[in-house]
Order: C-alpha cells, then sequence, then structure tokens
C-alpha cells in the first residue's frame, strides 16, 4: 500500500491533521491537569485522616456493575476460604 504524502500543497488533509493533532494536544494538557486536581483531592482525604488505597478501591468499585461485584466477591470469597482466610 502506498503512502500518501501530506504536503501544505494538499490542503484539506494536511490542515485536517494538523487540527486533529492540536486537538489531541489540548485533552492531553487538560487531562494532566485533572489528574492533577485528583491527586489534590487524595492527599486533602488524607489529611483528614481517609485511607487514599481504601478510597480508590471505592472508586473502582462503584464504577463496576453490582452484578460484577457480587460475582467478584463470591469468587473472592471462594478463594478466600480454600486458603483457610475466611472472616
Amino acid at each position: 500500500m502506498a503512502e500518501k504524502s501530506l504536503s501544505s500543497d494538499d490542503g484539506v488533509a494536511a490542515d485536517q491533521l494538523k487540527a486533529f493533532i492540536e486537538r489531541i494536544e489540548r485533552l492531553e494538557e487538560e487531562k494532566a491537569g485533572i489528574a492533577g486536581d485528583i491527586k489534590d483531592v487524595y492527599a486533602e482525604a488524607k489529611g483528614n485522616g481517609f485511607d487514599v488505597k481504601i478510597l480508590r478501591k471505592i472508586i473502582s468499585l462503584r464504577k463496576k456493575d453490582p452484578s460484577e461485584r457480587q460475582e467478584e466477591n463470591a469468587i473472592l470469597e471462594l478463594y478466600l476460604q480454600a486458603l483457610g482466610m475466611e472472616g
């Protein structure tokens, strides 16, 4: 398959490519800013005595469908029992 050349003479293709690249770059900057904000919230929570590791686990669990969480919990309980670690 021949590679298409995207010179400034190509007009629309080169302009479109540049627009995509610039949009992605702006979104990456926003993502970095949001990641920093999230880090700050975790630090604030930790400063107020909350366990950040547990907060992250709760966030992860809340993203899951309730039936998926239930299935994972059942498997976890089964594995813990098999290892003699049941509570």
